[in-house]
C-alpha cells in the first residue's frame, strides 16, 4: 500500500508542479463548455440569474445524512461518465495518444476518494447514438475535425503540445474508460438508449444520493439531486448541487412545467430552428425583467412566463403544437415531453391513454440477429460493459466511430477508419454470416475520416475471413467448450487480421504482446508508408513500457512533439478498439484485460522511441541500455517481418530524422543496430525468446467479473 500511495502522490506532485489538477478552475470552464449538453444556455442561466439554485454541498455530510435516513442501503451516486471523461483526464500530456497508466491512477484515486467517504459509484456510458440525435452528432464531429486540424497546425509550427484551451480527448478515451472502471471493480453500465435518461431513471428507481455529471437535462428530470462534476473539489468532496425547486421559484413555474419548458427552449428532440417564431411571440408579450440580460436569458424568462399563464392540460399541449411549424411531425412536442418522463411518472400535460412511453427493449423486433439466445447474450454483455460494439451490429447493423487525432494533411497515412475496414468486414461476417439468406446483410458505418461528409452512412459489405471451410458458427464460438473450440476462437480472431499462419508463434507469446504484435503486423501490411524506423519505435515501446510505473511515465519529458508520431499513436490506439471488437465477436480468445492500452501503449514513451528511431540512434539508446531486451527486440521484429513477407510486404528503412530534430541531436550508429535499422529486414523467425515474453499456449477467456479479489485492490500494472 505504501508503494502504491507513493505512486499516486508522485503523480499528483507532478501535476501540481505543472499547474494542472482537479481543483484548477481556470482549466475546467473552457474544457467543459464543450462537453456540457442538454438545453442551450440553461446551465449558465442558473449560475447568473438563479444563484440560490447553486448550492455548495459537502458530499461526505450528505452521505452521512443519507445513511441515517436510509440505514439499509449504501449512499450511491450515479455518474454520467460521458460528461465526466474530460474532467478525469488530468495527465499533463494528452496529444501523444494518451498517458494510459497515469489516467488509470487518476481513475483509481477518484474511486478511492468516494469509497473512503462510504459512497458507492455507479457509472453509465452512452451505448448508442439515437437517430433523433444523429444530426447533432454529425455537427459535433465536423466541429471536432476543425479543432483537430488547428491542433496539428499548432504542433507543426511549434513542435510542442498546445495549452489546454486546445484540449482534445485522446482517441478512444471513453471506450477504454469504460473498461478501466470495470477492471477497477466498479459497476459500469453501457446504455441501450441515451445515457441521460437511464441515469435519471436509475437515480429515481434506486433512491440514489445524487447524479454526478454536467448536463442541464438533469435540471429537468424529476429524479435524484444533480451534482456538478465541473465544480467538484475532489480532495474535500465538495461540489455544487443544482436545485430544481429554486430554479422553479425564480421562473415562477412548478416541477410539472419543466419538461415543457425544456422542449420550448429547444432540446435533443425539438430543434431550435422550429421555435424562433414562438420565442419572438413570447418576447413581445413579456416585458423584460432586466434590460441588461442577453437574448438567450430573455428568451428563457419569456418562455417561462408564457408557460406559467396557460393551463396544465393536454389541450394546451395540442394548442402549442398547432402554433409551432412542425410540418408533418406534429407529435414532436408530445414526444419531447415524454422523453423526460421516467418510469412510473405521470404528467398533467399528457394523459395516460395518450402516452407512448416504453423503456427501450434493445430493438429485438427489428434486430439483424434472429437467434434469440445469441442476441440476449450480446445484449447482456453490452449492458455490463463486457463486449465492444457487438450489440450495435447485431441489433440494427450500425456502427459509429468519433474523431481521432489524425492529420488530414498527411496523405501517406490513410484514416484509421479505412485502415481497419478490412478487419471490420471480416468481423461483420463472423457476426452476421449465419443470418444471411443468400447474401450477408450490409452494415451501416458512421466513421469520421478525411473526405467523409457523413451525409449518409457508408454501406459496408461483410467479407468472410480466410478460414478453410468457412466462418465458424457464432453459437460454437460463443457457447461451445473444449480445447478445439478455444483453438478455433483464436484462429478466427487471427484470420480477421490475415494472421492465421502466425498462430503458433503468437500463441507462444504473453497475451498482451501477442495482441500488440497482431495489431502491429496488420498495420505494417495495410499502410505501405510505414517504415522500419516506425516498426523499431513500436517494438521498443512495448518492451520498454514493461515495468514502468505511472509515476515514472509522468516524469518523462519530451524535447519536441512530432505530428506524424501523434497521428500514428492515435491510429494504434484505434487499432486496439478493433482488437476489442474482434475479440468480442470470436468468443473472447483473449482476456479483454490483455487488449487495454495501459498494457501496451504510452503516448510520451512512443514519441520518445519514434524520435530516437528516426534519427538513427543506437539500439542501446533505443532500449534504454537494457541488454536483456536486445534479443526480444530482434525476435519480435523478425516475427512481424516474416508475417509481412508472406503477404509480399517488405518493410523499408525510411528515416525522417532531421525533419523534426536538430542537427546537434544526431547520434552515431551502433553497428549492432545499424544492420536491422537501416536495411530492408525480412529475416526468418526463430523462437529464441524465453521467460517473461513467452508463455505456454493457454487461450485466455474474458476476465471482467467484479468478484475477482485482485480487481478491488489498488491498481498495479503487472509485468504483462
Amino acid at each position: 500500500m505504501d508503494r502504491q500511495m507513493s505512486i499516486s502522490a508522485q503523480i499528483k506532485l507532478v501535476r501540481e508542479r505543472r499547474g494542472f489538477g482537479y481543483n484548477n478552475p481556470t482549466v475546467d470552464c473552457c474544457e467543459l463548455q464543450k462537453s456540457t449538453m442538454g438545453i442551450k444556455g440553461l446551465q449558465g442561466f442558473v449560475a447568473r440569474v438563479c444563484p440560490d439554485a447553486c448550492r455548495t454541498v459537502d458530499l461526505k455530510e450528505m452521505a452521512e445524512k443519507h445513511r441515517i435516513d436510509h440505514p439499509d442501503v449504501l449512499p450511491v451516486i450515479v455518474v454520467d461518465a460521458m460528461s465526466c471523461v474530460r474532467r478525469w483526464y488530468t495527465p499533463e500530456s494528452w496529444v501523444c495518444g494518451g498517458q494510459w497508466r497515469e489516467y488509470l491512477a487518476v481513475l483509481e484515486d477518484f474511486i478511492e476518494t468516494f469509497k473512503a467517504a462510504g459512497i458507492e459509484l455507479v457509472f453509465y456510458f452512452d451505448g448508442v447514438v439515437e437517430e433523433k440525435k444523429r444530426d447533432e452528432w454529425i455537427k459535433r464531429r465536423q466541429q471536432n475535425n476543425r479543432e483537430i486540424a488547428n491542433l496539428f497546425q499548432f504542433i507543426k509550427a511549434h513542435r510542442k503540445q498546445p495549452g489546454r484551451e486546445m484540449f482534445v480527448l485522446p482517441s478512444a478515451l471513453p471506450t477504454f474508460t469504460r473498461f478501466a472502471l470495470k477492471a477497477l471493480g466498479q459497476k459500469t453500465v453501457c446504455t441501450l438508449q441515451e445515457a441521460d435518461f437511464e441515469v435519471a431513471a436509475y437515480g429515481l428507481q434506486h433512491n440514489c444520493m445524487g447524479i454526478l455529471g454536467q448536463d442541464s437535462d438533469y435540471l429537468i428530470y424529476n429524479t435524484s439531486p444533480y451534482f456538478s462534476i465541473e465544480k467538484l473539489c475532489l480532495d474535500r468532496l465538495v461540489t455544487v448541487m443544482y436545485s430544481r425547486e429554486d430554479l422553479c421559484r425564480v421562473l415562477g413555474l412548478s416541477m410539472k412545467h419543466l419538461p415543457l419548458f425544456a422542449c420550448l427552449l429547444g432540446n435533443d428532440v425539438v430543434p431550435e430552428n422550429l421555435l424562433e417564431g414562438f420565442w419572438h411571440k413570447c418576447l413581445v408579450t413579456c416585458s423584460s425583467r432586466n434590460r441588461s440580460y442577453n437574448r438567450r436569458t430573455s428568451i428563457i424568462l419569456a418562455v417561462a412566463n408564457y408557460i406559467s399563464k396557460i393551463p396544465c392540460s393536454y389541450s394546451s399541449l395540442k394548442h402549442l403544437e398547432g402554433m409551432l411549424p412542425l410540418g408533418s411531425d406534429n407529435t414532436l412536442l408530445h414526444r419531447g415531453m415524454e422523453s423526460y418522463l421516467l418510469p412510473g411518472q405521470q404528467s398533467p400535460w399528457i394523459p395516460p391513454d395518450a402516452r407512448n412511453f416504453k423503456m427501450s427493449s434493445g430493438q429485438e423486433g427489428t434486430a439483424m440477429c434472429r437467434d434469440k439466445e445469441i442476441f440476449q447474450l450480446a445484449k447482456e454483455h453490452h449492458i455490463q460493459s463486457e463486449n465492444y460494439a457487438i450489440f450495435n451490429i447485431l441489433s440494427n447493423g450500425e456502427l459509429e466511430c468519433s474523431n481521432s487525432l489524425e492529420d488530414d494533411c498527411d496523405t501517406e497515412i490513410p484514416g484509421q477508419a479505412l485502415i481497419y475496414r478490412p478487419a471490420r468486414q471480416h468481423i461483420y461476417s463472423v457476426l452476421l454470416e449465419s443470418e444471411k439468406d443468400g447474401a450477408c446483410p450490409l452494415v451501416k458505418e458512421w466513421f469520421v475520416y478525411c473526405g467523409n461528409t457523413l451525409e449518409q452512412p457508408e454501406l459496408i459489405q461483410p467479407l468472410q475471413p480466410p478460414i478453410p471451410g468457412g466462418t465458424p458458427n457464432l453459437k460454437t464460438l460463443w457457447f461451445a467448450k473444449g480445447p478445439d473450440v478455444e483453438k478455433q476462437r483464436y484462429s478466427t480472431f487471427l484470420a480477421c487480421f490475415h494472421l492465421q499462419d502466425a498462430m503458433e508463434e503468437l500463441q507462444a507469446l504473453e497475451a498482451p504482446v501477442a495482441a500488440f504484435c497482431c495489431l502491429l503486423t496488420y498495420l505494417m501490411m495495410q499502410v505501405s508508408s510505414l517504415s522500419l524506423e516506425d516498426l523499431n519505435a513500436f517494438v521498443a515501446l512495448i518492451l520498454c513500457l514493461r515495468g514502468k510505473s505511472a509515476a515514472e511515465l509522468a516524469t518523462l519529458q519530451l524535447v519536441q512533439v512530432d505530428p506524424r508520431a501523434v497521428h500514428l499513436g492515435a491510429v494504434l490506439v484505434r487499432g486496439l478498439t478493433t482488437l476489442l471488437m474482434a475479440n468480442s465477436a470470436c468468443g473472447f480468445p483473449f482476456s479483454m484485460d490483455d487488449l487495454m492500452p495501459w498494457k501496451v501503449f504510452d503516448g510520451k514513451l512512443f514519441q520518445e522511441k519514434y524520435q530516437k528511431s528516426h534519427r538513427s540512434c543506437s539500439l542501446e539508446e533505443l532500449l534504454e541500455g537494457n541488454e536483456s531486451l536486445y534479443t526480444p527486440f530482434q525476435n519480435l521484429k523478425a516475427l512481424i517481418c516474416k508475417a509481412c513477407a508472406l503477404k509480399k510486404r517488405t518493410i523499408q528503412s525510411r528515416p525522417r530524422g532531421n525533419g523534426f530534430i536538430t542537427e546537434t541531436h544526431q547520434r552515431e550508429l551502433n553497428p549492432r543496430f545499424q544492420q536491422t535499422h537501416r536495411s530492408s529486414l525480412v529475416s526468418p523467425y526463430h523462437n529464441q525468446m524465453r521467460g517473461n515474453l513467452w508463455r505456454n499456449p493457454q487461450p485466455q477467456g474474458r476476465r471482467y467479473r467484479s468478484g475477482h479479489s485482485d480487481q478491488r485492490r489498488r491498481f498495479q500494472v503487472p509485468p504483462w
